[in-house]
């Protein structure tokens, strides 16, 4: 079957392209990155019907992050559903200073599996593919990310959106234990100090 006009064949099974569009919206300015794109086919009776499948991840790098999946005939209507459908599936996640993670955490998303650790300032995003996107447009400046299982960026980005949900603040440990934050972080210091004697 002759393919839609206004389509460009894809080369190869699905392609992988990042692209940053900062825009005015009700909630401030958004930032959207298009992950990963797809050409999917469905078999009718007549031939192949070709369509494209969009993973976006939207942030207003202060800390809130989305991400959303959408299909369609032409990219760019997949690619407006996929924006759609992260904004109203946007998570809240504590950061340290606004610039990195509280503590080390590892999430999971089917054979995907990703380890997110805290790091110092100046070291900047390591981070590859889609842990990457999701890391700009949350607002993380600093952070050391490892993929250790599935290279799908589908599993990838829910297996760090799994870690990313496990994130606690001191404030909220603090208030789930009955403590003031302050005896929280002294008892660490003490925990830490005795760690470092033996």
């Amino acid at each position: 079957m002759a393919q839609a006009a206004g389509q460009a064949p894809a080369r190869g099974r699905g392609r992988t392209r990042e692209r940053e569009r900062p825009r005015d919206d009700r909630d401030g300015a958004m930032v959207d990155k298009l992950v990963h794109i797809n050409r999917v086919a469905k078999v009718v009776k007549g031939g192949r019907r070709f369509a494209f499948a969009a993973l976006v991840v939207v942030g207003d790098q202060k800390g809130r992050v989305g991400f959303g999946h959408g299909k369609a005939r032409e990219v760019p209507e997949a690619i407006r559903k996929a924006t759609e459908a992260a904004k109203r599936a946007m998570v809240r996640v504590a950061l340290r200073e606004g610039r990195t993670l509280h503590h080390d955490v590892e999430g999971h998303h089917g054979a995907g599996r990703v380890i997110l650790r805290s790091a110092p300032p100046g070291t900047g995003i390591i981070a590859g593919g889609p842990m990457r996107a999701v890391f700009e447009t949350l607002g993380i400046a600093d952070v050391v990310a490892k993929s250790m299982g599935s290279s799908n960026p589908y599993n990838m980005v829910r297996a760090t959106f799994d870690a990313l949900k496990h994130q606690d603040a001191p404030r909220s440990v603090a208030a789930r234990r009955g403590l003031k934050v302050s005896a929280l972080q002294s008892r660490r210091r003490d925990v830490d100090s005795a760690a470092e004697t033996e």
